[in-house]
């Protein structure tokens, strides 16, 4: 199955001059839906995934999902003020401006294994974010997925220390 084909592409969102890569159109396809999260949980094999930590909002469809594949847990990381309890805190940048992101403090057990998986590696600034997120709490990023990757915008560059793959890369 092409996956490519599955996703939408949205010029000059959420600005001009952005092309939108639009997952949503691949989601509500049970069987390309499926199919990804298989490419995604095969590319883990070997790594003793304990954890799959998704970035709001798309992160969470796509990591929950893995999650239950992998028989892992789950973990979010969300925009500021959404978690009740003490976080960890992070700002980053974004290929079209700023944000911050949260977890728990009590997330993630020092040592355990962590796979970020979220739906766009762009320029890798969320992804960096969520990595510094995961370290501070003691965990230890052993990969980094993407359902796309933007290859031209230089985010595998900024994320050359982690074990990156995107599965549909334009």
């Amino acid at each position: 199955m092409e996956l490519k084909d599955k996703i939408r592409s949205i010029p000059d969102f959420p600005k001009q001059g952005i092309l939108f890569r639009d997952i949503t159109t691949l989601l509500k396809d049970k069987d390309a839906y499926e199919e990804l999260i298989r490419r995604l949980s095969e590319s883990l094999e070997g790594l003793d995934v304990d954890l799959v930590v998704g970035p709001e909002a798309r992160g969470f469809v796509i990591g929950s999902a893995l999650a239950y594949a992998l028989h892992a847990g789950f973990v979010v990381a969300r925009k500021p003020g959404k978690l009740p309890c003490e976080t960890y805190r992070t700002e980053y940048g974004l290929e079209y401006g700023s944000d911050c992101l949260e977890i728990h403090k009590d997330a993630i057990i020092p040592g355990q294994k962590v796979a970020i998986v979220d739906d766009l590696l762009a320029t890798g600034g969320t992804a960096l974010a969520t990595a510094k997120l995961i370290e501070s709490a003691g965990g230890e990023v052993v990969a980094m997925r993407f359902a796309i990757e933007l290859c031209d915008l230089g985010g595998r560059e900024l994320l050359k220390n982690y074990d990156v793959k995107g599965i549909i890369q334009y």
